[in-house]
């Protein structure tokens, strides 16, 4: 008998669900809805109650473990209660953590639907007696019943059937489940909230975990976005030397990443009272804050907060700290309140524009050093060579004998000493002087078609009897080399640096071989010698300024250390590159490259 009913029901559903396809009038649906949840109960009356409900809970929690998406969890769990209290309507609301009031979240039918808006009338006085009291609710009709009969909400809706239980975890109400029946009276009963107690205490477990899942979740997915902001900010910062710049950058990304009205920079000077505003308007969205208030915060470790009573805004004024000390202070405004997210990124922020405001201001004091360097280099070279001039070519006229006087051999001999050290003194300005034209961007080149054949021999005759005084032996490798582009003036510069360097760091005796040829669209010059070669520490330095090693061997020669950092820039002026490769105790190989011309290259691509 009992399966046969069941077979019935079954039937009887199958029917209900082809009418629920066609559309039909509301007072229809709503005869469908009542008899289907008629249906369910009566179902449920042919089994054993406590033993069917025992079954649905138990299935239904194993069925709450398999998401930990809260959206999917609070559906699901609204849709067990109404399948097991078979309800005509399920909302589920939850305490908000931060202000205590009840959300609602989720409002269901029986049809497993999301009600619209209009259909949400419940009784909050039910509710408000379930929170407060902790324990769960059941009215089989809520117009006669004493405790809600005279509510407002209960007479209004035409509210019958109540059933509402708290969702507790560890003692602490989460929010509350809440079910009810419209059309008719009696549709509850203590046992249903017994039941729904039970299930109530399983749901709130699987919510809970669904919502710290999501807040963690939430909470990763924000710091990734702030560590991507913040990389986009460092990256942005240091792209930039420009001071001003700098300062945009750190205005644009306060506002924009807090949703300010308006931001300002404040740089304090050597002496921290000594604040100014360096980048921002004076009245702009938000009058600026005054100094004195920006000022009173620089001694705080964190971002403070100032709102002034005769403004209705917020200040949030944040300290640039570097390396413990204050370089200054970035305020925003907006006219609501900063939340704590809000003040942590700005603080990391302001670090950040912190350092770069610090390592833009070592920037503009190296630049103006480099500067006065220049500067001062410029006047002493020019001052320095006009009493040289005189005194090289007073030397040269006592020489000549054309003094008047003769000249004895001991004074011919202190005026060779005079001539020595003057050429020295001139070949120091010389280089001074270049490397001044350099950093000012001034030294002139007269690019042409060079024959790199003929400078290096204009080259060798200048220093051949250097090489020939110290019995080394020099080996030229060269062929036909087609012409490069360069100063003419400027590659025998190069070529007697680098020469000058091979033979007076190579030993009496030593070899010296010089080789010329093509290497794709460059002409290369290998420089060799059997010297004393390069340690691998000295080769990390030995294209800086006023380099020298501390080898002796090095020591015992003239020099300044600059001759291979100015060849190393009048390469890369004309276009070429340079390098060396050296073995201590073993020699060096100095090489350097030069464009070919366009012509010669033309003719090799078309040889080719």
């Amino acid at each position: 008998m009992q399966k046969q009913a069941q077979q019935h029901l079954k039937s009887l559903n199958e029917a209900l669900d082809v009418l629920a396809k066609y559309t039909l009038p509301v007072d229809t649906r709503g005869a469908l809805l009542l008899t289907r949840q008629r249906l369910k109960q009566f179902e449920r009356s042919l089994q054993s109650p406590k033993q069917d409900g025992l079954q649905a809970v138990y299935r239904i929690a194993q069925s709450l473990g398999t998401t930990l998406n809260l959206d999917e969890v609070l559906n699901h769990v609204m849709d067990a209660v109404i399948e097991l209290t078979g309800a005509e309507r399920g909302f589920l609301t939850l305490v908000d953590e931060d202000t205590g009031q009840l959300s609602l979240q989720v409002a269901r039918n029986i049809a497993r639907e999301t009600l619209a808006h209009a259909d949400m009338q419940v009784s909050r006085t039910v509710i408000q007696s379930v929170v407060e009291k902790g324990e769960g609710v059941v009215t089989t009709d809520a117009q006669s019943d004493p405790r809600f009969a005279g509510q407002e909400s209960v007479i209004f809706y035409d509210l019958r059937s109540i059933l509402c239980a708290p969702l507790k975890v560890r003692g602490k109400i989460i929010g509350v489940i809440y079910v009810d029946n419209r059309a008719k009276s009696g549709i509850f009963g203590r046992e249903n909230l017994d039941l729904l107690s039970v299930f109530a205490a399983q749901a709130a477990v699987a919510i809970e975990n669904a919502r710290l899942y999501t807040q963690t979740d939430q909470a990763l997915a924000a710091r990734v976005k702030e560590l991507e902001t913040l990389s986009q900010i460092d990256h942005d910062l240091n792209a930039h030397l420009d001071f001003e710049r700098v300062l945009g950058l750190v205005r644009n990304w306060a506002t924009k990443s807090t949703d300010g009205l308006e931001s300002w920079v404040f740089i304090s000077g050597e002496d921290v009272d000594a604040l100014m505003l360096a980048d921002g308007p004076m009245d702009g969205a938000t009058p600026s804050p005054a100094l004195s208030d920006v000022a009173s915060f620089l001694d705080k470790p964190t971002p403070q907060t100032l709102s002034p009573q005769d403004k209705n805004i917020t200040y949030l004024i944040a300290p640039l700290l570097h390396a413990g000390k204050t370089v200054g202070a970035l305020a925003i405004s907006r006219e609501k309140d900063f939340s704590e997210v809000e003040i942590q990124f700005v603080q990391r922020l302001a670090s950040r524009a912190a350092t770069s405001i610090a390592n833009n201001r070592l920037y503009q004091a190296v630049e103006q050093a480099n500067r006065s360097k220049s500067q001062f280099l410029a006047i002493v070279t020019h001052e320095l060579r006009i009493p040289l001039t005189s005194i090289k070519g007073y030397t040269d006229l006592i020489l000549s004998g054309s003094a008047g006087a003769e000249v004895t051999d001991l004074q011919r001999q202190f005026l060779g000493v005079i001539r020595k050290n003057v050429n020295r003194m001139a070949d120091l300005i010389a280089d001074l002087a270049d490397i001044s034209r350099i950093e000012r961007g001034i030294l002139k080149l007269d690019v042409e078609d060079v024959s790199i054949i003929q400078c290096l021999q204009d080259t060798l005759d200048s220093l051949r009897h250097k090489i020939e005084e110290r019995n080394q032996t020099l080996v030229v490798k060269k062929s036909d080399i087609p012409p490069v582009e360069a100063d003419p003036k400027r590659v025998v510069q190069i070529l007697t640096n680098l020469i000058s360097n091979a033979w007076k760091y190579t030993p009496d005796g030593g070899m010296i071989t010089i080789a010329v040829f093509e290497q794709k669209d460059t002409v290369r010059i290998d420089i060799q010698d059997t010297g004393i070669g390069i340690s691998p520490e000295d080769q990390t330095k030995l294209f800086s300024q006023f380099f020298r090693s501390e080898n002796q061997a090095v020591r015992d020669q003239n020099g300044w250390g600059l001759g291979l950092n100015v060849t190393k820039q009048l390469v890369e002026m004309l276009a070429g590159e340079i390098g060396f490769t050296s073995q201590l105790g073993e020699g060096s190989t100095f090489w350097f490259t030069l464009p070919l011309t366009h012509l010669a290259k033309n003719e090799g691509e078309t040889d080719e």
